[in-house]
């Protein structure tokens, strides 16, 4: 494999909404560069960024896979990433390895809820773009009208760089509106255009095309204006650096044009990215902090410099191990390098470095600043980490991903595959971020939390295929939470007296809410020495314990802060155990007082249905005990936003799909914890309230 520096490596992500083809496009792309012998497809399974058997089943992404181009003298490194919302978190992951995004927009769809949520994933890590208007081979295509709501959702900085030639079935190529040529594909999916004339009923709308895109390259570049108003043009070979600078600096977005299953359009794009997006080291530096927690610091992104690294992503290969993929910000990383992970203060040994094309690796003896590798078998290292030189720490910040939205309880079906059923989910964890395992105090249960119902659904399928465990899961848990509205003030005293030493322990303290959100305050207001201070963490551990365990129906008290003001200790029967039980009956004492309730989790939801369906879903929003936020028309469809409790939306995706006959989709992400309505409580509490006796006889 060849070795590439930085100035020759582009970093793209794919990213947009489900079913745009990103998948399809990098096929397509790898296939005219000739780094595949044949054009693989995501129907055939034959794709090469979706080669895991859950997404070859499923016929879209479920993880972010890289593949890389070898394109003239440049190599463009491609992450493949997930559109539908419930693996999003894949993708913001991926996004860190990027230095620009191609926006992939369907040319019948329009822009859809995740087309803004990628485009919003852009501006926090503030990526150059670049629109693809892609399948406009598709029946009822158009161009025009998604550039048009592009334009609406964007602003004028969209502007389109070619145009189409032909739409629908006779969709053929396209018009480079900066060289002013055509560019005509063979319907036989090769890939490779042949130069023309602009065809004569396109000549009029490419020349008013490209004096717009004239125009709006020299608006922010003083120099290219000059040029324009002297010449009232800009040639091209000014027009080029002037459109890449514009680019870089996030003045324009471009709207190209493709059809990915047809590879129509992939060698002038693949022309396109090294023209036009930038390399690693345009991007001139990268910040994190001297030391975890430390001060902010900055290291150039040069290969003169010290190595580092930054681990976005973590495959658990159970033949492999632990594969993870790194891009390295600074210096060389070559084979055999013995680094420092900063993270964990532990060192690694990077044996057998390689770059990935889908599901394979090609070894490489050193990786340059900007390029993007993988390797094995690292003792400690996970996603999110920083590895470099011990005599040069530097620390990038992780991506702080959502709090999974569902929970389930699961369990093996068979009893051989109980003692391996934690290791692998450990394995699986390490490679998706926004998967929890947890045990839940009360049920006894196994947890498993994810983002959905389909991505927990998408877990258990691999432990089955990876690990060969089976399990079965159970109706999922919301994870209510109690709280108080009112104050309290009781004393907690423990006294027992035995044939030796006794127990004793006495505190006072008093309860009061917080704001939503605050989680637990402890104050210790004892003066005096009236509670020897050895023993005031162990009254604070009683109550932190009490209150996991919750009052009403057994879920984890929040909000609240508790002043420990007073309280009395015997020199000889005083001990931690005993303010320990002290601290937790003056809790219990005081949460009869102070009005407690339940919260219960409610979610942003944001559905997009064909406008006809609005009233339908809103109405079905109502009943499920929905506020309805506001709604939005775009072009044949309309986004209602709303907050919803998660109790009512365990089984809202199908239900949505029964409602709107397949074509609604909708996005849910975790808002804040509101009370739960006293009729519901009450019968949560009620529910509860057999399985606490059953635990109090055992």
């Amino acid at each position: 494999m060849k070795i590439y520096e930085g100035e020759n490596i582009r970093n793209v992500a794919l990213i947009g909404h489900g079913d745009t083809g990103k998948t399809q496009l990098v096929s397509a792309l790898l296939f005219t560069a000739s780094m595949v012998n044949r054009l693989g497809k995501v129907d055939e399974g034959t794709s090469v960024t979706d080669y895991d058997e859950e997404e070859i089943q499923r016929k879209f992404s479920i993880s972010a896979s890289l593949a890389y181009a070898e394109w003239g003298k440049t190599k463009i490194n491609f992450v493949d990433t997930p559109g539908y919302n419930i693996f999003m978190h894949e993708t913001e992951a991926a996004l860190t390895a990027a230095d620009s995004a191609l926006l992939l927009v369907h040319a019948v769809a329009g822009i859809e809820v995740q087309t803004e949520k990628v485009w919003g994933f852009c501006e926090k890590y503030a990526l150059p773009r670049v629109l693809v208007v892609n399948q406009l081979d598709r029946d009822r295509s158009s161009f025009e009208r998604t550039l048009e709501a592009l334009r609406g959702a964007y602003g004028r900085t969209v502007i389109p760089v070619q145009l189409p030639v032909g739409e629908e079935k006779s969709f053929r190529g396209l018009v480079d509106l900066v060289r002013m040529k055509a560019y005509l594909y063979d319907p036989d999916g090769s890939g490779k255009a042949k130069e023309a004339e602009i065809p004569a009923d396109l000549r009029e709308t490419a020349t008013q095309a490209h004096e717009a895109l004239v125009e709006m390259v020299a608006e922010g570049n003083d120099k290219l204006m000059e040029e324009f108003f002297d010449k009232g043009t800009i040639p091209v070979e000014d027009l080029v650096p002037g459109l890449k600078q514009a680019i870089m600096e996030k003045r324009l977005y471009p709207v190209v044009v493709s059809a990915g299953l047809l590879n129509i359009a992939s060698e002038t794009l693949l022309n396109f990215l090294v023209d036009y997006l930038p390399s690693p080291l345009e991007r001139r530096e990268v910040e994190g902090l001297d030391h975890e927690g430390g001060q902010p610091a900055k290291r150039p992104i040069a290969d003169n410099q010290p190595v580092s690294a930054y681990v976005f992503k973590t495959v658990a290969d159970p033949f492999a191990g632990r594969v993870s993929y790194f891009k390295v910000m600074s210096g060389i990383v070559k084979n055999e390098a013995n680094l420092t992970n900063f993270n964990r203060g532990s060192g690694e040994r990077l044996s057998h470095i390689g770059v990935v094309q889908g599901k394979t690796q090609a070894a490489v003896a050193e990786l340059h600043a900007g390029d993007i590798g993988a390797v094995a078998k690292l003792k400690d290292t996970l996603t999110g980490d920083t590895l470099g030189d011990k005599s040069a720490p530097i620390v990038y910040p992780k991506v702080k991903l959502a709090e999974p939205a569902i929970s389930f309880a699961i369990e093996p079906k068979s009893r051989g595959d109980e003692d391996k059923l934690s290791t692998a989910i450990h394995r699986m964890l390490e490679e998706d971020l926004l998967l929890r395992f947890s045990r839940d105090p009360q049920t006894k249960e196994f947890l498993l939390s994810g983002a959905g119902q389909q991505h927990v659904e998408v877990a258990v399928s691999k432990l089955k295929r990876r690990f060969n465990i089976e399990v079965s899961l159970k109706a999922p848990k919301i994870p209510y939470r109690e709280t108080i509205r009112g104050k309290a003030d009781a004393q907690g005293k423990h006294k027992k007296q035995t044939g030796g030493h006794g127990q004793y322990g006495d505190c006072w303290i008093k309860l009061e809410p917080l704001a939503r959100g605050a989680g637990f305050e402890f104050v210790n207001d004892i003066f005096g020495g009236s509670i020897p201070r050895n023993f005031i963490p162990a009254v604070e551990k009683g109550i932190v314990e009490a209150a996991s365990k919750g009052y009403l129906a057994g879920y984890p008290v929040v909000d609240f802060r508790v002043t420990l003001y007073d309280g009395s200790y015997h020199d000889v029967d005083s001990s931690e155990i005993a303010f320990k039980l002290a601290g937790s009956k003056g809790f219990k004492k005081c949460m009869e007082q102070a009005k407690p309730c339940l919260l219960e989790p409610i979610m942003n939801v944001e559905i997009t249905v064909p406008e006809n369906y609005s009233g339908d879903i809103m109405g079905n929003l109502n009943g499920r005990r929905g506020r309805i936020q506001g709604m939005e028309p775009k072009s044949g469809s309309t986004t209602v936003r709303a907050q919803v409790p998660l109790a009512e939306m365990l089984t809202y995706a199908s239900d949505l799909t029964s409602m709107t006959q397949g074509r609604g989709t909708y996005a849910m992400e975790m808002s804040h914890y509101d009370i739960v309505p006293p009729q519901i409580a009450d019968k949560i509490v009620a529910a509860h309230k057999p399985s606490a006796v059953e635990e109090e006889e055992e």
